[in-house]
């Protein structure tokens, strides 16, 4: 009888329970607005975070709350035009962006410091005294990029990530994997980059690598524009200035410098 009784007692919590469930949901519940799911629908559904946002629905949300249609990277124009519509806003332009791996450290220009036989991650290679890489500032090539990539845009080669302009979106996964930060999400463009991470001075990056800066000047002092410095040993653009017209590419004494090209 006692057991009964204690599986009615149970029974009965259980419904009151759910009763109280059922009437706090009703109370509670807050009307989403239709648009969301709408301009959701428009999105390209990477869940990628280059908007800024943690997800596309977060993203959906936002959007009908106010924000600029023109921040999905991988959507580019198209979404935001579809996006701009169902809000009754205008697109904007949307800045189109391309991953660029900022080395040319293959094994034709570099080679390792030590033999590595631990987990291939590039992560992890990292944590082992800086990575195996001669230049402890370059690509190590165990592809923590290319399993970020939702859109296989990124290849190693020879030691070395390789980015296709073509199917990079610029949504930054690959940035925030690579644990060399030698990954640089920029707006796309033909203007050259100094391919190039090391702040080493020069003899000592030439013995690392024969592609790495090594600080020479030369850019800085032949560009028309005064678009290039050195900095901290190595060169850097200021595209504000740069108009493109790579006399920096020309003075190179170690091809540093160079446009990217699609792999």
């Amino acid at each position: 009888m006692s057991i009964v009784t204690a599986v009615a007692v149970v029974t009965v919590i259980g419904l009151l329970g759910a009763a109280i469930l059922v009437v706090a949901a009703h109370f509670m519940h807050v009307e989403e607005d239709p648009r969301v799911g709408e301009v959701l629908g428009v999105l390209p559904g990477a869940n990628c975070g280059a908007c800024g946002y943690a997800g596309c629905a977060d993203y959906a949300k936002a959007i009908v709350e106010g924000a600029p249609v023109n921040k999905c990277v991988p959507g580019g124009a198209k979404c935001a035009a579809a996006a701009a519509a169902i809000m009754g806003v205008e697109a904007g332009e949307v800045v189109k962006r391309k991953a660029i791996v900022a080395c040319q450290g293959s094994y034709d220009h570099t080679q390792d410091k030590y033999e590595y036989e631990g987990i291939e991650s590039c992560a992890a290679c990292a944590a082992l005294y800086s990575g195996r890489a001669a230049c402890e500032y370059g690509c190590l090539g165990y592809g923590d990029c290319v399993k970020a990539c939702k859109f296989d845009a990124i290849t190693v080669s020879n030691g070395l990530a390789r980015v296709n302009p073509e199917k990079c979106t610029g949504c930054g996964a690959c940035e925030q994997a690579c644990p060399k930060k030698v990954i640089w999400i920029r707006p796309e463009s033909e203007k050259p980059v100094v391919m190039c991470a090391n702040h080493d001075r020069g003899a000592l990056t030439r013995k690392a690598c024969t592609a790495g800066c090594i600080g020479c000047m030369k850019c800085e002092k032949s560009c028309p524009e005064g678009a290039i410095k050195v900095t901290n040993n190595v060169a850097r653009v200021d595209y504000e200035k740069c108009t493109g017209c790579r006399t920096c590419m020309n003075v190179c004494p170690v091809h540093a410098i160079t446009i990217p090209k699609i792999v």
